[in-house]
C-alpha cells in the first residue's frame, strides 16, 4: 500500500520547513511527498526544494484547485492530506497505512489541536466532528487531519464543489464520499497539532467568516 502526503501550499515560508522536517522523521516514510505551488510568491518552494518532495504547479487560485491538484497527481493508494503548519507525530503514516490494511473504509479524520495557543486540547474539534456527524450523517473530515484512498476520490472528484468562498471542503468532500456510500472513519487516537495562526492573526475572519461557510456548506448539502 502507498502512501502519499498532499500539501497546499501559498507562501507559508514560516511554516513549511517545521512541517516537512515532520514528514521526513516519520517511523515509516511515505512513499511520496506532493507539495502543491498554488502561486507561492515567497520562499516556500525554495525551502520545499531542500527536502526529498515532488513540486507540482497549480496556476488556478484557491484551496480547492490545490487540493484538487494534489489529489490528481498523487501516485499513492492512500492520500494524506494536511496544512503546511500541521506538525506530524512520527508515528502517523505507519498508523494510517495499519488502519487502512485493517478496516473497510474510504477515508479517515481525526481530532486536532492548536499547538501555538494556550488551550492545547482536541476537545473542541471532537465537538466539532460530532455536530458535523448529526449534520450530514456520518462522520466528516478535517482538512488538517484527512486520509482517503484515491479510489473514492476517483469516484467523487468531478462532484465536489469548487468555490471556496461558499464551501468547507473538508466538509464538502466528506459530504459527497458519504452521498455515495462511502466510509469515512474517526479515529480519535489521531490527534494532529497545527497552528492557530488564522485565530491570532485574523479573528473575524475564523469567528464570523468561518461559521457562515459552514452555515453556507450545511444548506448545500442538506441530507434528505
Amino acid at each position: 500500500m502507498k502512501i502519499s502526503i498532499v500539501i497546499p501550499v501559498y507562501n507559508e515560508e514560516n511554516y513549511i520547513k517545521s512541517c516537512l522536517e515532520s514528514l521526513v522523521h516519520q517511523e515509516v516514510r511515505a512513499d511520496e511527498i506532493l507539495i502543491v505551488d498554488n502561486n507561492c510568491t515567497d520562499r516556500s518552494m525554495e525551502i520545499a526544494r531542500t527536502y526529498p518532495v515532488r513540486i507540482v504547479k497549480e496556476a488556478k487560485q484557491g484551496m480547492i484547485f490545490a487540493r484538487n491538484r494534489g489529489f490528481n497527481e498523487a501516485t499513492g493508494d492512500i492520500m494524506i492530506r494536511i496544512d503546511s503548519d500541521t506538525i506530524m507525530p512520527s508515528y502517523w503514516v505507519k498508523r494510517t497505512k495499519e488502519i487502512f490494511e485493517t478496516q473497510k473504509i474510504d477515508g479517515m479524520s481525526g481530532p486536532t489541536y492548536y499547538n501555538d495557543l494556550p488551550l492545547q486540547t482536541p476537545y473542541y474539534s471532537i465537538l466539532y466532528l460530532a455536530y458535523l456527524k448529526k449534520k450530514l450523517g456520518h462522520h466528516c473530515f478535517i482538512g488538517s487531519n484527512m486520509a482517503l484512498t484515491k479510489a473514492i476520490w476517483n469516484k467523487v472528484k468531478d462532484d465536489v464543489c469548487l468555490d471556496d468562498k461558499l464551501v468547507h471542503e473538508d466538509i464538502d468532500l466528506s459530504y459527497h464520499i458519504g452521498h455515495i456510500g462511502g466510509v469515512i472513519h474517526f479515529e480519535p487516537s489521531m490527534i494532529m497539532p497545527t497552528s492557530g495562526r488564522r485565530i491570532k492573526h485574523n479573528p473575524t475572519s475564523f469567528f464570523i467568516e468561518y461559521p457562515r461557510r459552514l452555515k453556507s456548506t450545511l444548506n448545500q448539502h442538506k441530507q434528505s
